[in-house]
């Protein structure tokens, strides 16, 4: 790990309370630093102004599916965007399999996270944006790979999230989005179709750990 990356760390370890999780993602163990509990990150405030919840600091499994599957089936060299990176595990995966990642959140400790979680296991950090996905800045730019998982847990991001990824997806590009099944996902499908994306499931992969019992679905999305 580097310096900037030692102390960066520190500082996160300082302030939250944290834990470490190994995550096996193709060939690779990918080791994560995260706060304790999302529930601990809780600020009303933040809720009562956009219904702002922490959930970039639980670690989803479809984010797990999602690393397994960047590291196995994409290819590499790709310019990627991760939507939602939260503490970084699909993001690092991008990298590993020889991606160039732009890791983008709507919460700025989630990008703090990510990027000492780089560190630790690419030995650098990662670029990182803050990304409100109703204000995407006219300079942000488009992705041949742009990746995002379980995003569709309210009804009212189907569209959202189709809308965003046909901002951000190059002409010949390919999205994939991992989902377990969340109540807006037939309606994200049908969103992308109307906005002239084609999207076709990809893989559908089971998560057991513990007691969670997920069947998670990657859909790749391309333009018509």
């Amino acid at each position: 790990m580097t310096v900037t990356g030692e102390l960066l760390s520190a500082d996160l370890q300082r302030r939250y309370v944290t834990v470490n999780d190994d995550v096996c993602a193709g060939e690779r163990i990918i080791n994560l630093l995260r706060p304790r509990s999302a529930d601990e990150l809780i600020n009303e405030e933040d809720f009562e102004r956009d219904e702002r919840l922490p959930y970039w600091a639980e670690l989803w499994p479809s984010s797990t599916v999602m690393a397994d599957f960047v590291l196995s089936e994409t290819g590499s060299g790709r310019d990627a965007i991760e939507l939602g990176c939260g503490v970084g595990l699909v993001s690092i995966a991008a990298a590993m399999a020889g991606h160039g990642v732009l890791a983008t959140d709507y919460y700025a400790e989630a990008l703090e996270f990510t990027r000492a979680n780089a560190t630790r296991n690419l030995g650098h950090e990662l670029d990182t944006q803050v990304l409100d996905w109703r204000e995407i800045p006219d300079t942000m730019g488009r992705f041949d790979l742009v990746l995002a998982s379980d995003v569709l847990y309210e009804t009212r991001y189907a569209d959202l999230v189709a809308r965003t990824i046909e901002r951000v997806l190059s002409r010949d590009g390919e999205a994939f989005v991992a989902d377990p099944g969340r109540v807006a996902a037939e309606a994200f499908v049908r969103a992308c179709e109307q906005l002239g994306l084609q999207v076709v499931p990809k893989a559908k992969r089971p998560y057991l750990a513990g007691q969670v019992r997920q069947t998670i679905t990657v859909y790749g999305i391309t333009r018509r």
